[in-house]
């Protein structure tokens, strides 16, 4: 929450028209909780603007109350909140992004993870954060997913360091977990997922990660994320550059076929 400790306006505003919804069609919380997965509690907190709904509970409430998609419009200005400033303007052009193209080195990317190698990765930062704050983090986080059903779709790669892939971050249960997340993701015709191997010797990566990403006018940009900020990229000559070497990279990883192997291998304990 802000200094101040009221709830953010779009938090607010969700709230208020999700129980003005529920009400205009005579419908109680209790009603409602037994239409969707989730306890008459959560619906009272979230109604109360005390708590921000998870991706999936926005979806159910909508359907639940006929919204025919209101709630769900306002599913990305309630994850708003909760990103760094100067992330902000990185979260909304990717809500719209046409293509995606992301090589990582430390950790997953946020469009990748499960919950709970989310809140693993918010509560590895150190400073450490408040349990509220990891949480809110990880709900942003998520809401940012529904990048993956939404039409039209975005095209999406990654080449991922077989480090991140290995790293028991959260501990073996939530590594396994995400490791049958990403296999599950990298059967999606619409996600290309590769792995670039330890053992390779010639490496296009070296100067770190970065972003490619097409916009709806279908201009290509770069977006590059460090320890405190991010910056894009924009020049032609400089996109070019990114371009490249991401291709580079491409060739260099695994193909996917081969990096699914992997990552079945990894759930079966073979390597």
């Amino acid at each position: 929450m802000p200094p101040n400790d009221h709830p953010p306006p779009a938090l607010l505003i969700f709230g208020e028209q999700s129980r003005f919804l529920r009400e205009q069609r005579g419908i109680s919380r209790g009603e409602l909780a037994a239409r969707i997965p989730y306890s008459e509690s959560m619906i009272a907190m979230v109604e109360r603007s005390e708590r921000p709904p998870q991706p999936a509970y926005i979806v159910a409430v909508d359907d639940a109350l006929g919204a025919q998609g209101l709630l769900k419009q306002l599913a990305r200005h309630v994850a708003e909140r909760d990103h760094p400033a100067w992330a902000q303007d990185y979260v909304d052009l990717q809500a719209t992004a046409l293509a995606l193209h992301v090589y990582v080195a430390h950790f997953l990317h946020g469009l990748l993870q499960t919950e709970e190698y989310a809140r693993a990765v918010f509560r590895s930062r150190r400073p450490s954060l408040e349990d509220g704050a990891i949480e809110r983090n990880v709900q942003a986080r998520l809401a940012t997913q529904s990048l993956h059903t939404r039409k039209p779709y975005c095209r999406l790669t990654f080449v991922l360091e077989e480090c991140v892939v290995r790293r028991m971050l959260g501990g073996r249960d939530v590594r396994e977990g995400q490791l049958k997340r990403l296999a599950e993701l990298s059967r999606l015709h619409k996600v290309q997922l590769q792995i670039m191997p330890e053992a390779r010797e010639c490496h296009a990566g070296v100067d770190g990660p970065m972003t490619l990403l097409e916009t709806p006018d279908h201009r290509t940009m770069g977006y590059v994320e460090g320890q405190q900020g991010g910056y894009f990229v924009t020049s032609p000559e400089d996109v070019s550059v990114m371009s490249h070497r991401y291709g580079a990279l491409r060739a260099q990883a695994l193909d996917t076929e081969a990096s699914l192997d992997l990552i079945q291998r990894l759930l079966a304990g073979e390597v």
